[in-house]
């Protein structure tokens, strides 16, 4: 009971921190007299599906994450070394590779996807758009893809969640077009503007920069687009949800429109194949087009 409360806690004090800095840029932009930035609907959705999401995965954390975490954790290196400055960069690092590979493989499963169109379906790239999360991030799964690793190598539980959240905070002042580039750090680290490259739906930004806090990662794999050559960016996926400003919608609607397509085709192979796979496999991608907010990989 006690780690859900602080989880509760951690959630209460950093949503505080997120509407604090979404609503200096809101006052920003109105300043400045850009129009665009952000749509009032959407940005309640975003509110509705972080908290939603934050909430649920805090307590999922302070739950049974920990404890799958701690019984992994024997049957690793049980390395465990220590706070060091060395040990702690090593984390961060580490945690910012599985995050790479875990992100990727949202992209490209179609189960995982299923979860984070949510983020991906905003039309408009502000500090909120970060909130907009699924909930069902914990019951996914993929969330192995991120604790287990470092539970194999053996980094102690308490510094793993700090590297998490930590990664999941930076990643938070990504989303924005209100700061351009940052100079020789857009070699190394993700940015707003490669974050915005992310976003876009356009054939030059689908699946790129999936890091986290660095970028070297997309550069080492291939999956690498700098915005200068991106092309003009167009947020959103590229077949919009019916319902963009319905906090329920947004999180059920990915995983409402996989399920009726493994009872249309009877192929349970859709559940972890690319999200266009049905299209591809089954030759009516047209029909499906028409039907389906978002098979695509966005």
């Amino acid at each position: 009971m006690q780690d859900v409360l602080h989880a509760l806690f951690f959630v209460s004090a950093f949503g505080a921190v997120f509407l604090a800095v979404i609503g200096a840029e809101y006052l920003y932009v109105r300043r400045s007299g850009k129009t665009g930035v952000y749509h009032p609907r959407e940005t309640v959705a975003n509110l509705a599906a972080g908290f939603s999401y934050k909430i649920v995965d805090g307590i999922a954390v302070a739950l049974f994450i920990q404890a799958f975490y701690l019984w992994v954790y024997q049957y690793g290196l049980q390395w465990n070394p220590g706070a060091s400055v060395l040990s702690v960069v090593a984390l961060i690092v580490f945690i910012d590779f599985c995050f790479y590979i875990n992100h990727y493989m949202m992209h490209k499963v179609r189960w995982f996807w299923s979860g984070h169109i949510t983020h991906h379906s905003s039309e408009h790239m502000n500090f909120s758009t970060a909130l907009r999360q699924n909930f069902t991030f914990a019951f996914s799964g993929s969330w192995v893809l991120w604790w287990i690793p470092a539970a194999l190598v053996g980094f102690d539980k308490n510094w793993v969640l700090l590297a998490i959240e930590g990664n999941l905070v930076y990643q938070f002042f990504l989303h924005t077009e209100q700061i351009r580039k940052l100079g020789v750090l857009e070699k190394v680290m993700n940015t707003p503007s490669h974050h915005r490259v992310h976003h876009g739906s356009n054939p030059a930004q689908i699946d790129r920069n999936f890091g986290g806090i660095f970028i070297f990662w997309d550069k080492l794999f291939g999956t690498f687009r700098d915005e200068d050559h991106a092309g003009v960016i167009k947020y959103g996926v590229t077949h919009m949800p019916a319902k963009p400003y319905n906090p329920f919608y947004l999180q059920v609607h990915g995983w409402a429109k996989m399920a009726q397509d493994v009872w249309r085709y009877k192929d349970l192979r859709i559940l972890y194949k690319h999200p266009e796979w049905a299209d591809e496999q089954y030759g009516d991608h047209q029909q499906v087009q028409m039907e389906s907010p978002s098979v695509d990989k966005v």
